[in-house]
């Protein structure tokens, strides 16, 4: 892979590394975007407000961290690749199934998919900071603290179910 030309001072190795990595946060988390809203258009039922607003809070913080990581990776003069066509290559989450019909039915979906974005950039954290990239690392480590709450108050719906 070749770079774009930047004063940063960190390593051409540690900057491709990086980029691949921020590519990969990147691509699963336009994934949770995507499911996070499918969830926001078609919940139903019991609750439906209050899901319905939880899932587009879980949309909005999913941009965030895309932007972070895409941000990010055209800093250390990657290329961001969140074209839908990579995606959907590419995505390591679940596949959202579009036949539910209760809201608990996609909320349940949407927290697997909060949980397996969560053990993707907990990887992504500690291989970030193995390879010497202590900034990249803080990204995947915000996006963290931020998918572990929303799949707090996703999964807080389930109790009980």
């Amino acid at each position: 892979m070749a770079l774009n030309h930047t004063r940063n001072t960190l390593g051409e190795k540690i900057r491709i590394e990086s980029v691949n990595q921020l590519n990969r946060g990147l691509i699963n988390g336009i994934d949770v975007q995507r499911q996070a809203k499918q969830a926001h258009w078609n919940v139903h039922g019991p609750g439906f407000i209050e899901l319905h607003l939880l899932f587009d809070d879980v949309y909005n913080a999913a941009i965030e961290w895309a932007d972070l990581c895409a941000e990010r990776l055209v800093a250390l003069g990657g290329v961001a690749d969140g074209r839908v066509q990579t995606v959907a290559q590419k995505t390591e989450l679940p596949t959202y199934k579009n036949e539910f019909k209760r809201g608990l039915d996609h909320a349940a979906a949407l927290a697997e998919a909060l949980a397996a974005y969560g053990e993707i950039i907990r990887g992504l954290i500690d291989a970030s900071a193995e390879i010497g990239d202590a900034t990249t690392s803080d990204v995947f480590t915000e996006i963290s603290r931020g998918v572990d709450d929303h799949l707090w108050k996703v999964e807080a719906h389930l109790r009980g179910e």
